[in-house]
């Protein structure tokens, strides 16, 4: 699994401008499935990732937690994360999970967060859109668990 972390002051998902997933406060969440990932693995990043301290206390340090902060996380599958870019002008997606693996670990994803219910959230469409409004103090991480090359 990779994952991508935006922090954010609001985010939402539309499809066909309806939104479909919204949160205040929080983390954005882009989610690169790989083949290997299994339930069990994304349960355990997804927990490492509710208590990552990407949110400045009063001394201005990052050292809150979404938990901490009560916050929102907004997932968001994203294949291309998985890309393989160590050869040529066009990436191989060949190390991204099948879209059916893909559905089904960020449905569980969903279910296993502590606000959201995305349920619905992986319909493919032309319109799909995310929006974010960045806090004036913007965070962006990535947690790699496998590479593409395990």
């Amino acid at each position: 699994m990779i994952a991508l972390l935006q922090r954010v002051a609001a985010s939402r998902v539309e499809v066909s401008g309806a939104v479909i997933g919204e949160i205040e406060q929080g983390i954005l969440l882009f989610a690169g499935f790989q083949p290997q990932d299994d339930e069990a693995e994304v349960a355990r990043q997804l927990e490492r990732i509710l208590n990552y301290r990407l949110f400045s206390d009063a001394a201005d340090k990052m050292n809150l937690s979404l938990r901490d902060i009560d916050g929102g996380l907004l997932i968001v599958p994203q294949f291309t994360l998985a890309a393989d870019t160590t050869r040529g002008r066009r990436p191989s997606f060949t190390a991204a999970a099948s879209p059916e693996k893909g559905e089904q670990l960020c449905n569980y994803s969903a279910k296993k967060n502590h606000k959201n219910d995305l349920t619905g959230f992986l319909r493919i469409s032309p319109d799909f859109s995310v929006t974010q409004r960045l806090p004036s103090n913007p965070c962006l991480t990535s947690i790699i668990v496998r590479s593409f090359a395990s």
